[in-house]
């Protein structure tokens, strides 16, 4: 399918009529510690509905009315709240929900393969999520483009001005055969880019995506990048984030200009017995109004909160609860997708 307008993948702080999310359940990866997540999906279900619709997949319904009864007592807003039935392997929508392309006012449901970040873990249900959620009317009439290559959407951060940036680790172990040349090609055919930025350095350990972009970098509003730095030298991590800051410093805008840069703090190392978990601030979520940022408990917590609020300014900052996520190597943005304004019917 080739595209006869002028598509593109809106920037995240763009317009949104809701946040696509999949509620946990004791067939999915959290049944070991399902109470515990409960309480965090809970929490930032509450916190979106504040300020526009939350749209719940839900595999049954007795889920469904769990979920429903949880959310109530925490006050989200039951009028911006909404269910689907629909089955799913995980809750990463991140990875396996539509990627939408708009031109304003037509809209391009993108469908990557999803393959489980790389085969590690089972994905067939939640390969088939996007045509899932079509047939049940979610979404106004939207071209629907499959496209047999693997992606996920935390692998790809959008400007929405045709500019996506991503990291050389993640893609080239989905697609080992392919030279950076073919895969900027790919990139751009299936995501209506205009040009690629790739980093070839960060890294967090207990990540098993390998090293999607939304752990972090991501792109902020008035040509800026929000990064997680790290800057604890005796920390293993010192090295590649360190190595990741000068690339993002020698990177350019459009017009030649460098981004500017907000450097997000270092949470002390949070382990689960040895292993050590992701935590980054950099996978928060942005939202009409608000920005929701994953609050570890830790000291680093409130200025990792400043700096998102300095780099999006004019919007409240909210606070989400994210332990319990970090333990599945994932935080909060790995489990919403954004859906851009006038694609939800």
């Amino acid at each position: 399918m080739t595209s006869t307008t002028a598509l593109r993948l809106p920037a995240e702080w763009e317009a949104q009529s809701a946040v696509l999310l999949a509620w946990p359940h004791a067939d999915t990866d959290w049944s070991e510690r399902l109470a515990d997540v409960e309480t965090t999906y809970t929490a930032l279900i509450t916190a979106i509905t504040r300020f526009q619709d939350a749209i719940v997949c839900v595999a049954d319904t007795d889920i469904r009315s769990h979920a429903q009864a949880l959310l109530h007592a925490a006050g989200a807003h039951p009028a911006r709240l909404h269910f689907v039935e629909i089955d799913y392997d995980d809750t990463w929508l991140r990875d396996s929900g539509p990627i939408t392309l708009s031109d304003g006012k037509h809209f391009q449901l993108t469908d990557f393969r999803f393959t489980g970040w790389g085969g590690k873990f089972e994905a067939s249900r939640d390969d088939q999520l996007v045509q899932g959620l079509i047939a049940r009317g979610l979404f106004v009439p939207a071209a629907h483009r499959r496209i047999d290559w693997a992606l996920e959407g935390g692998g790809i951060e959008s400007d929405g001005a045709g500019t996506i940036l991503t990291t050389w680790q993640c893609l080239s172990q989905r697609h080992p055969e392919l030279s950076r040349a073919q895969m900027e090609q790919a990139l751009r055919n299936g995501l209506e880019a205009q040009r690629i930025l790739w980093l070839d350095h960060g890294y967090l350990e207990g990540d098993d995506t390998d090293a999607h972009i939304d752990t972090l970098a991501r792109f902020a509003p008035d040509q800026a990048i929000v990064y997680q730095d790290c800057d604890d030298a005796d920390d293993v991590h010192y090295a590649e984030l360190n190595a990741m800051a000068q690339e993002l410093a020698a990177l350019r805008t459009v017009d030649g200009q460098p981004y500017r840069l907000h450097a997000l703090p270092w949470a002390r190392p949070i382990r689960d017995g040895a292993r050590r978990l992701a935590a980054s601030y950099a996978n928060y979520l942005i939202v009409n109004g608000a920005v929701l940022i994953p609050a570890y408990g830790d000291a680093a917590d409130v200025e990792a909160a400043r700096v998102i609020g300095e780099a999006h300014p004019g919007r409240a900052i909210v606070p989400v609860p994210c332990r319990p996520l970090i333990w599945q190597n994932g935080s909060l943005h790995c489990v919403t997708m954004q859906l851009p304004k006038g694609v939800v019917a």
